[in-house]
């Protein structure tokens, strides 16, 4: 029997990683009305911990030459004009999410559960707008001169690199199954 859901249920099942890309652009004002709702994740100190940096248009090739640049030159060689045909071309948008680096470990665990909860309130919001993508923490988001060239400040750390788009929906692959929530749950009576 096929389950029917409806609501924030239906978008929470049923949203998926996407990797490729229509080739309609999503525009700066979309962007921002997706983070304008977003924002609205829980957060515990007086001042939300998360900025954003978007890039979009011409602006993909800044994102794609800071990437390139933590390649080592063989790697360069062998992936550069590919990687950069993708991050230029086929992908419509890359935004960093960024957090305040806190130095209380309580604090710090909390802006980046909150800046998590942010990033899933942005992907679910985006699904509902037929915009998909995929949430990479990928090793140059670290990398000292990528934090440069795209504008991470000091203090600051990535929690996500997100690159977005609209997409086929023909080509949306099925949900992985999950463990049902009962065989994960412990009850204290």
């Amino acid at each position: 029997m096929t389950q029917t859901y409806a609501g924030i249920e239906k978008t929470i099942r049923e949203r998926r990683t996407i990797n490729q890309f229509t080739a309609e652009p999503v525009s700066r004002e979309t962007m921002l009305e997706l983070l304008e709702t977003a924002v609205w994740a829980p957060f515990h100190s007086r001042k939300e911990p998360w900025r954003f940096i978007l890039f979009i248009g011409e602006g993909r090739k800044q994102f794609s030459d800071a990437v390139l640049q933590t390649y080592t030159e063989e790697k360069r060689q062998q992936f550069g004009e590919k990687v950069a045909d993708i991050y230029c071309n086929d992908v419509p948008v890359h935004l960093l999410v960024v957090m305040v680096e806190e130095p209380r470990l309580k604090e710090w665990e909390e802006a980046l559960c909150a800046t998590s909860a942010l990033i899933q309130n942005l992907q679910l919001l985006a699904w509902e707008k037929g915009i998909g993508g995929v949430w990479k923490t990928n090793d140059y988001n670290w990398n000292p001169s990528f934090r440069e060239a795209v504008g991470v400040k000091p203090g600051e750390k990535v929690v996500g690199t997100l690159h977005m788009g609209y997409f086929d929906e023909a080509k949306v692959r099925r949900g992985k199954l999950r463990t049902p929530a009962a065989d994960l749950l412990t009850v204290i009576n």
